[in-house]
């Protein structure tokens, strides 16, 4: 890569990562903990490339874009955040950054990005129009998560939010399609007009009818597209094309619907019309089942506690233990399963933390017949003391798979498991050889210089360490 990248950050740990990171790379990096700083650079000219974080002391990075594109038109930006909501997600689009990243990300995905951007620096562009006005976050919506199926999900939300595209929301039970397919409303530029929500209760033909005019404008929301009879599902596709006859936009609504995980198989079973599925299905957002996104759930939960808060139930927290036990629950029901259990808690827990042992008592026991593949490798295993290593990890490995049932893992498995795997294995290493590196190095069997990099890589704490016992 060749250019100058302006890093904004109050984080001094992450600006010395992307400076030393980019610098290896052949870029010239200026980091500053300060937006009118970075500002006052881009307006002095210099700069290929800005990385802003939202959050910061003097301001929020998000917001500072527009004024950035008034001094340099065509300067790219690229929005980090912990923020990481769909809002978060949508602000950055509207604001036309180059492209956002949840944190903690992935550091060669992030010099993947940077140099994509630093390759189409050339290409300048007239400051654009004015934007919608900003999108307010709704505290409501538990449309939060760092993981990639739901990164995935809040971009595309973002990118069609403005469209006209009909668009169908897919998932299983109890995650959250209602709330998905709410935003395209709540945070679109139709939301001063009327959602309706059209269910399988509402097949009556006269009812179809009054729902699409009450709609017109706004959004009309369809729910459970199988649900509906066949009569009533051509009934839906005659008034879909009397909708699409309005020449208007302010005369039609904006067509979402939601749908089980597949519905195409739908299709296939009879369930669902072909022609209502290809009329509807413009857009497919798939919502991941929360076993789909493990590390999740614990801000979810806390999300879900404080929103239950703010309704009048007592605060709480999530114990250290506590956090394991929800991990390691499948969670069939999904996100409605996790706030029900979540307000339940907050109702019963004798004391500002939940702890374990009251999850376990408000948990189902897992079925009596583990999942297969991993009953049979821990059926198999020797006692621990004996355990050969690679046996300990295939079963803690099988266990991650088991969890999501028939689905796969989320993409970008191997990765996230040699992350997971190193910081412990570092951290346990230091511990063993009191902090002393060179011996923990060496037991490593890697560089002293390779084992300081990680450890600055990974910010882990090599001060004040004992021999564990």
């Amino acid at each position: 890569m060749d250019g100058t990248v302006l890093i904004a950050d109050d984080d001094r740990t992450i600006r010395t990562v992307l400076t030393e990171a980019l610098g290896r790379a052949g870029c010239r990096v200026h980091a500053t903990g300060s937006l009118a700083q970075l500002l006052r650079w881009v307006e002095e000219g210099r700069g290929d490339l800005v990385i802003t974080d939202v959050m910061m002391p003097d301001g929020n990075g998000i917001d500072m874009i527009p004024a950035i594109s008034r001094a340099r038109p065509g300067l790219p930006v690229i929005v980090i955040s912990a923020q990481n909501t769909i809002v978060t997600a949508i602000r950055a689009t509207e604001a036309a950054a180059f492209d956002y990243l949840p944190k903690p990300f992935d550091l060669p995905d992030l010099l993947a990005r940077a140099g994509q951007a630093l390759a189409r620096r050339q290409r300048r562009q007239e400051p654009a129009a004015p934007g919608p006005a900003p999108v307010a976050a709704d505290p409501s919506l538990p449309l939060i998560g760092h993981a990639p199926a739901m990164q995935t999900l809040f971009r595309m939300v973002a990118r069609v939010l403005k469209a006209d595209l009909p668009v169908l929301i897919a998932g299983e039970a109890g995650v959250g399609k209602s709330v998905v397919a709410r935003s395209f409303h709540d945070l679109s530029d139709r939301r001063e007009a009327q959602l309706v929500v059209l269910t399988a209760a509402d097949q009556r033909d006269e009812a179809m009818h009054a729902a699409a005019a009450r709609a017109r404008g706004g959004t009309l929301l369809i729910e459970d597209l199988a649900g509906f009879d066949a009569g009533a599902q051509a009934r839906l596709v005659g008034m879909i094309e009397a909708a699409e006859s309005g020449a208007r936009r302010d005369a039609v609504p904006r067509l979402v619907a939601t749908s089980g995980p597949d519905p195409q198989a739908d299709v296939a079973a009879g369930r669902l019309r072909a022609d209502l599925y290809y009329r509807l299905a413009g857009v497919t957002i798939a919502v991941p089942p929360l076993r789909a996104r493990l590390d999740d759930i614990p801000v979810l939960a806390r999300h879900l506690l404080a929103r239950a808060r703010s309704q009048g139930l007592p605060q709480r927290d999530l114990a250290p233990g506590a956090e394991a036990r929800l991990r390691a629950h499948v969670f069939p029901g999904n996100v409605r399963e996790l706030e029900n259990l979540m307000r339940r808690l907050a109702l019963t827990a004798a004391g500002p933390e939940i702890t374990e042992a009251e999850l376990r008592a408000a948990l189902p026991e897992p079925a009596a017949a583990a999942p297969p593949r991993a009953a049979a490798l821990a059926a198999a295993a020797p006692e621990p003391a004996a355990m050969r290593l690679g046996q300990s990890v295939e079963m803690h490995l099988q266990r991650y798979f088991d969890l999501h049932g028939d689905d796969l893992p989320p993409p970008g498995l191997y990765d996230r498991i040699l992350h997971e795997i190193e910081r412990p294995l570092l951290q346990i290493a230091l511990d063993a050889t009191g902090g002393n590196q060179m011996r923990c190095a060496e037991l490593l069997g890697i560089n002293r210089n390779t084992l300081r990099k990680k450890l600055t890589d990974l910010n882990i704490d090599v001060a004040r360490r004992r021999k564990l016992m």
